[in-house]
């Protein structure tokens, strides 16, 4: 009995009952920069929906944006306050608190860059049980806080997830599973380094439409497996990998264009950041793996496998129609 239909449990686990939105929880982003004249500016990005209605508010010791901002501006999907010509009394940024008040009450990220006079950069990712950071001087320019937004970014998308969920029930065999995550990868890495570099251009909405409907494609191809129906799809996964992957490409370039790239660190902030889903991808298979690895030892009923694959094909199905009718009408809104 083949362990791979025996999936409604996986589904289960996934977060069935998730938001139907299935939006990545996207990061706030706060960047301070220390002058040589020994003042500061500072940027505040926060996403204007995905936070629960939990007001975020910056804070640094000194009470340094303790005011209000000198500058409010709203832009699509997030709002944007700045605060210029801080003076720091002679004291600079290294060892200053900074700490983001509600974070706690959310299920979000901030990522606080930090430039320093000495041309060092500071950097961390403030998680809600870790809220604050104090800044240190001599952090140099890395920036690792790119990979573990990179893997949290596709942990925390479940619409990524289930497509590539979709490539791993329509492989048959490892050496094909491998090929096509392959294909996925390449794809996704081609259009994530266009679109993050500012060499393409797309509409974000109607891509996120599209990624919703890569999923609904595998959904139909599932039911058409069970069926015993024969394609293209079913013998050469991994090009439908590969097309579909150019998409989800475009939309993980969405989280870095609302957190933006270092100046200073571009390339290396995206093959991090890139990087980091892959890690996360590579993870999800590997449970997924594990999980099926399971399943196929336990006793099911004859008719269990055959149900299961039924269910799970519908559920994927439901979820990716929701989404695209949702998306879509966003898009042609928006336009």
């Amino acid at each position: 009995m083949s362990a791979r239909p025996l999936i409604l449990a996986l589904l289960l686990m996934l977060g069935i009952a998730a938001p139907v939105a299935a939006h990545e929880v996207r990061p706030a982003y706060l960047e301070i920069t220390e002058r040589a004249d020994g003042r500061a500016d500072v940027l505040w990005k926060q996403p204007s929906i995905g936070l629960m209605a939990v007001a975020l508010r910056p804070h640094i010791a000194g009470g340094l944006i303790d005011r209000a901002p000198d500058e409010i501006a709203d832009a699509e999907s997030f709002q944007i306050a700045r605060w210029h010509n801080l003076d720091l009394h002679g004291q600079g940024l290294g060892g200053r608190e900074v700490r983001i008040d509600g974070l706690e009450r959310t299920i979000t990220d901030t990522l606080v860059q930090v430039h320093l006079k000495s041309g060092d950069d500071a950097q961390q990712v403030l998680t809600p049980d870790q809220p604050a950071f104090a800044i240190n001087a001599h952090a140099g320019a890395a920036v690792p806080a790119y990979l573990f937004l990179g893997v949290k970014h596709i942990l925390t998308g479940i619409d990524h997830l289930l497509f590539v969920f979709g490539l791993l029930l329509l492989s048959s065999g490892w050496r094909q599973l491998l090929r096509t995550v392959t294909a996925f990868t390449a794809a996704h890495s081609i259009t994530l380094a266009l679109t993050a570099l500012k060499l393409i251009s797309v509409n974000p909405a109607l891509i996120e439409a599209m990624v919703a409907y890569s999923i609904l494609f595998l959904a139909v191809e599932l039911v058409r497996k069970q069926q015993g129906k024969d394609g293209l799809t079913l013998r050469q996964p991994w090009l439908v990998a590969f097309g579909f992957g150019l998409l989800h490409g475009a939309a993980f370039a969405g989280a870095l264009k609302e957190i933006g790239l270092p100046e200073n660190a571009i390339p290396l902030s995206l093959f991090l950041f890139n990087l980091g889903v892959e890690i996360g991808q590579l993870i999800f298979v590997a449970l997924v793996g594990g999980l099926l690895w399971t399943l196929a030892r336990v006793r099911w009923p004859a008719s269990a496998p055959r149900l299961a694959w039924t269910a799970a094909s519908y559920a994927i199905g439901s979820f990716a129609m929701s989404w695209f009718v949702e998306r879509l009408h966003a898009a042609l809104t928006i336009a």
